[in-house]
């Protein structure tokens, strides 16, 4: 690709794009393939100039070699855009809002007086049939109180008043519309899929494979814990899919043999092979976005308060008018009453305190669901962490195999391979990871796998029955059996280690050593959400006691349990919650979905299982814990800024309405002022809640 630089400084540099006409899909071509870029920190492509902004951290030789490189024909760049954008949306407000300003001026300008007053008329019409629609369902909401204050606007011959009025309420609409469009837009875009390789299904054994390189017709295995990555149907087997994300049910639904299933949910007990429908999942973004807006999860307390609120405030409004036109018998004063209302700020101010919010959430690698949720958050005073990927890193490390029965420990652990990697678990990527560092390829010798949650796996092998998990798994539920003579061995492990133990024929065959340590951030973490309000921070585990206590009294929580089963952490949850306790679980693992599920707002680590992360109400970066704290932060920081906008609302333009019944201020500046506020206090609504910008 042809381009001129336009500009550059260290580590920034702008250029100009050689060709005639730029798209929109073309804009984004390029500006996700510089993003993907390694050592570009940042890239924004401005369609209409045809320039591109480049920050890099890399030599420069390396931005010019990849700006030369590109081709819009390049299919591996074209993939790398998402479904869906959001420069068409942005696009389409900003010519919508240009074209409403310049029509404004051509009437202002051109029109003659006797024409621009028809023209208002027929605009007024769409205003009284809303508040003729209001008033045959005998309810008086604000679409009456626009349309009595542009009718009487009209009738006492202000048609420039009675324009503004309009012009400046077609603007609102078309900012609620936008923010509404660009909420749901955004949320959409962040739950779409995270899959990159699937186990495509084959009859000498299941392979892994990346999953563009799948085709329709093809079969895949999906377990407990994953998702499913394309529209389906069903060949063999049974699970239960949590379809949450697409149809908002909390229960899940089983799915047999010849059902369909959808690109997105997620597989929350069982096992079955798909036959691929789809290459495609086009369609899971329109189910998700039907889902966003006939749902009230989007909206939150505070946005549904406002927009209630508007509405109750409108009789009196209308009261004030009609006693200030008996009292003081002057049309002026009353009209002057008419031109304010609550509606606009409200109902503008509110969403998007709220949306700035969640986009400067996103920004820091946090995902939030919902609105509501980030109230939840504010309002928390009790926290509940898992220990392994959360207070831990997401990333452990095997530290030592230990093998029992004269079992070679490379076989061993080539196994235990074997049957880890079909379940998205840290400690099971951990056992994969230290397989392929080893050079231990493996190949299926087992049967098919089943995965028992909070407990371990079970298959078998040779003809022997495997199983790999915990201790209460192996020896308690599987009465498996330590071999004669390596009591001592087995007494002697090293203690400072989680043990996953492998056991095959019913007899101990090693213990792999999970190297687990704790997030170097986690206490820093902990002690400020006690300072950010937090009262109650609980660490629960499925490890021995040993292991609990120590990371315990590491990370400071106030209290912690060990051993648990993902029943256990739900029922404490739940009896928080019913005792009166706002709580926040913060888990990773399939194990956790229960207890994310019951809370008032489940926070999941990126890096955890999928059920998890589809369960859970807000997502999270697996980079560090300090993004609680910003998250803690944002929502507190906008509730305060909800409540600030409802006292200056309500103070203001309460105070124009005495102004205007007083004959302070005539009708058209009450307009002026009116409307200027509202789209003041919305810009100060779109402000960063946090000054330090992202890392």
């Amino acid at each position: 690709m042809k381009c001129t630089i336009l500009h550059e400084c260290r580590g920034r540099i702008r250029v100009h794009i050689q060709r005639p006409y730029m798209t929109l899909h073309q804009a984004d071509i390029l500006e996700y393939y510089l993003r993907a870029k390694p050592f570009v920190t940042s890239a924004r492509v401005y369609d209409r100039t045809g320039d591109a902004v480049i920050c890099y951290s890399a030599q420069r030789a390396d931005v010019i070699k990849a700006l030369a490189g590109f081709s819009y024909d390049d299919k591996s760049a074209q993939a790398l855009v998402p479904e869906h954008t959001s420069r068409e949306l942005d696009r389409e407000f900003e010519d919508k809002l240009i074209n409403s300003i310049i029509m404004r001026c051509v009437r202002r300008l051109l029109l003659p007086a006797p024409l621009g007053f028809a023209v208002s008329v027929f605009h007024a019409m769409k205003y009284v049939r809303e508040a003729l629609s209001s008033l045959s369902k005998g309810r008086i909401e604000v679409s009456v109180l626009d349309a009595t204050a542009i009718t009487a606007s009209l009738i006492r011959r202000e048609q420039k008043t009675a324009a503004s009025v309009m012009f400046m309420l077609g603007i609102g609409e078309m900012l609620e519309d936008w923010t509404r469009k660009k909420s749901v837009d955004e949320l959409a875009s962040v739950m779409s899929l995270g899959v990159d390789k699937v186990w495509l299904h084959k009859p000498g054994g299941d392979v892994l494979v990346a999953l563009d390189t799948v085709n329709a017709g093809d079969e895949l295995v999906v377990r407990t814990g994953s998702m499913i990555p394309l529209d389906s149907v069903v060949v063999s087997g049974e699970a239960a899919i949590n379809q949450s994300s697409l149809t908002g049910e909390s229960l899940p639904v089983h799915k047999g043999e010849g059902s369909y299933v959808y690109a997105g949910t997620v597989v929350e007990d069982g096992s079955v092979v798909i036959r691929v429908d789809k290459i495609s999942g086009s369609g899971k973004y329109d189910r998700i976005v039907k889902m966003i807006e006939e749902s009230e999860k989007l909206k939150s307390a505070a946005e549904s308060k406002a927009s209630t609120l508007a509405d109750k405030l409108v009789p009196y409004c209308l009261a004030g008018t009609v006693l200030t036109y008996l009292l003081t018998r002057n049309a002026m004063k009353a009209v002057s009453i008419l031109m304010v209302d609550f509606s606009c700020a409200l109902k503008l101010a509110m969403p998007i305190s709220v949306i700035s919010a969640m986009r400067e959430c996103g920004k820091r690698g946090i995902t939030v669901k919902g609105g509501k949720l980030l109230e939840s958050v504010a309002k928390a005073d009790t926290i509940v962490f898992d220990k392994t990927g959360t207070l831990t890193h997401s990333q452990p490390r095997v530290a030592a195999v230990v093998s029992f029965g004269g079992n070679d420990e490379a076989e061993m652990l080539r196994l235990a391979a074997c049957l880890e990697e079909h379940y998205p678990h840290s400690i099971a990527n951990a056992v994969v990871e230290e397989a392929k560092e080893r050079g231990l390829d493996h190949e299926e010798r087992h049967s098919t796998v089943e995965y028992v949650v909070a407990h371990g796996i079970s298959s078998t092998v040779g003809g022997k029955k495997a199983v790999i998990g915990s201790y209460h798994f192996v020896f308690e539920d599987e009465g498996c059996t330590v071999p004669e003579a390596e009591q001592s061995k087995f007494d002697s492990l090293p203690s400072e280690f989680s043990h996953l133990y492998l056991a095959v024929g019913g007899e101990l065959a090693a213990v792999i050593c999970i190297q687990d340590p704790l997030r170097s951030e986690a206490k820093q973490v902990i002690s400020e959400l006690h300072s950010l309000g937090i009262k109650k921070v609980v660490m629960m585990t499925g490890d021995n006691e040993r292991t609990a206590r120590s990371v315990a009294k590491a990370v400071g929580v106030d209290d912690f349990y060990y051993e648990v089963l993902p029943e256990d952490k739900a029922n404490f949850i739940k009896n928080e919650c019913e005792g009166g306790s706002c709580v926040i679980m913060v888990g990773d693992g399939v194990n956790d979905s229960p207890a994310l599920s019951q809370s008032d707002a489940g926070i999941a680590i990126s890096s955890g299982a999928a059920i998890a992360k589809e369960i859970a109400d807000i997502t999270v970066s697996a980079q560090d814990l300090y993004c609680l704290l910003a998250l803690r932060t944002i929502s507190s920081e906008m509730m305060k800024r909800i409540d600030r906008n409802y006292k200056t609302i309500i103070s203001f333009n309460a105070a124009l309405m005495l102004l205007g019944a007083c004959g302070v201020i005539t009708p058209t500046l009450s307009a002026l002022l009116h409307n200027s506020s509202t789209i003041a206090i919305t810009l100060a609504s779109m402000r960063n809640y946090l000054s330090d910008e992202p890392q």
